[in-house]
């Protein structure tokens, strides 16, 4: 599923979890779905921690990549976590398409300000033919640079308020050189999730399905035999 702002889903101004979940619940209804394995990494595993807890009937397995429940919006370590996700859109936003004749003029002008190769191919998913001006972003980078706040938001309440998510498998799988999970993170998991198990890919970061796909399948796969 694209999400809004993301894809070929609708461009819209308000982009928060709440949405998010909305949007997914919606898509489930459309397509018949009564229960389903849902999947998300990073702001779409937020998004599917956010339906989990609204929702917990209409989900069968939850699998979450590399992001826990709390806001990202209190530690030193989530300043890097805002500097760098600002940067990669502020990159992707100064691509100048006038100067592009293929997808590796992209790739060289998003090389000086994202080093990681394999992080670029990620990103530039995200490029799609343009009959009339040649290559443009399929993702709506103004609206998600306006939202970064709101994609940074925790569950904070859901916790206050005595949530518990228990009702189904649920997986967290993190990246061994990220810092998105880490003991803080842990806690806060096994309070609203208290069932969750926690899996960790060697030698990857927060991008860790485009990092180490082969590892991250198996386990992936591997959980889902349990459904």
């Amino acid at each position: 599923m694209d999400q809004r702002n993301h894809g070929h889903s609708a461009h819209a101004d308000e982009h928060n979890y709440q949405v998010l979940a909305d949007d997914l619940l919606e898509t489930m209804d459309d397509l018949q779905l009564n229960q389903s394995v849902i999947l998300g990494h990073s702001m779409g595993g937020k998004a599917a921690m956010w339906f989990a807890a609204g929702h917990p009937s209409r989900i069968r397995q939850l699998i979450i990549a590399d992001i826990g429940p709390r806001s990202y919006l209190n530690a030193e370590s989530d300043d890097r976590h805002s500097i760098l996700h600002r940067s990669i859109l502020e990159s992707m936003l100064d691509v100048d398409f006038n100067r592009v004749k293929g997808l590796g003029d992209i790739d060289r002008q998003l090389e000086g300000r994202i080093p990681e190769k394999r992080l670029r191919q990620f990103l530039m998913k995200n490029i799609e033919k343009d009959e009339i001006s040649g290559f443009r972003w399929k993702l709506n980078l103004p609206v998600l640079l306006k939202n970064l706040d709101n994609l940074s938001a925790g569950m904070e309440e859901f916790v206050a308020n005595g949530v518990v998510v228990n009702q189904f498998p649920i997986l967290f799988i993190r990246g061994e050189n990220s810092d998105f999970i880490l003991q803080p993170d842990r806690e806060m998991i096994s309070r609203l999730f208290p069932e969750a198990t926690i899996e960790t890919i060697q030698h990857a970061g927060h991008w860790l399905h485009a990092e180490q796909p082969d590892a991250f399948l198996a386990i992936v796969n591997r959980q889902l035999q349990k459904a």
